[in-house]
């Protein structure tokens, strides 16, 4: 039987105090097995990036708990949290992040240096379909292929998990198409679980859960029985 890649109880977060307090998420409960492309699905202030957040490492939940497999991240300390992100995690943002001085290469170099157990640069960027740009810099690249950079320096350490928040939401439909490919090459080369967190309704037909947010709770739950490749998804 699979185990979870993460487990949330109750999980709270609430930002500001009194009559001003947002809460980004009420009391979530959940359950992500490993392995598995997951989407999360709501509108913009749903709470599918604050849950993000928390389970990636990157903030603190208000009340209740979330497990990495058999850690409660909710109990770890900044410390322990960085080390977790940098053994575990990788992360593609809508924002391609590169350092603009750096060429593709240097650019997944930066994580490989201080990764565990780290995949060639070269090898990285090649599963990305790279192998002929790894000297370029982001300035010679498009926006496709700067986001395919990001994802070959977050897959570089090989990480257990690859959270992606909206990571097509500024190309169009044939570079987005590219990028949701090399996303489910990930998963399935490497094992990893990828969470993708989106608006675009759409996405989640390539997914083999779908996870609908609304008003900081998880609405609805769906596991797809046929999924779609990239390809086949109306853009």
């Amino acid at each position: 039987m699979s185990q979870n890649t993460f487990s949330t109880k109750g999980l709270t977060k609430v930002y500001g105090e009194g009559r001003s307090a947002v809460h980004a998420l009420r009391g979530v409960d959940l359950d992500i097995p490993e392995g598995e492309i997951v989407v999360l699905l709501g509108p913009s202030g749903s709470g599918k990036s604050t849950l993000l957040n928390i389970i990636g490492g990157l903030d603190h939940a208000t009340k209740g708990d979330a497990f990495f497999q058999d850690q409660n991240l909710s109990q770890m300390t900044d410390k322990q949290l960085t080390f977790y992100r940098r053994d575990h995690v990788g992360f593609v943002f809508q924002f391609y992040n590169l350092m603009p001085s750096l060429t593709a290469r240097e650019n997944v170099e930066l994580v490989t240096e201080i990764a565990r157990d780290p995949m060639d640069p070269d090898e990285a960027l090649a599963m990305v379909g790279l192998r002929d740009r790894v000297d370029h810099f982001p300035a010679q690249l498009s926006g496709g292929e700067q986001q395919r950079v990001a994802i070959a320096r977050a897959v570089a350490k090989q990480p257990t998990v690859l959270f992606c928040d909206e990571p097509t939401g500024a190309l169009h439909s044939t570079t987005g198409r590219a990028v949701l490919n090399v996303l489910k090459d990930v998963n399935e080369k490497l094992g990893a679980t990828v969470l993708i967190v989106t608006h675009a309704a759409s996405q989640a037909a390539m997914a083999d859960r779908v996870i609908h947010f609304a008003d900081g709770n998880v609405r609805e739950i769906v596991v797809n029985k046929t999924k779609l490749s990239p390809e086949e998804i109306n853009w």
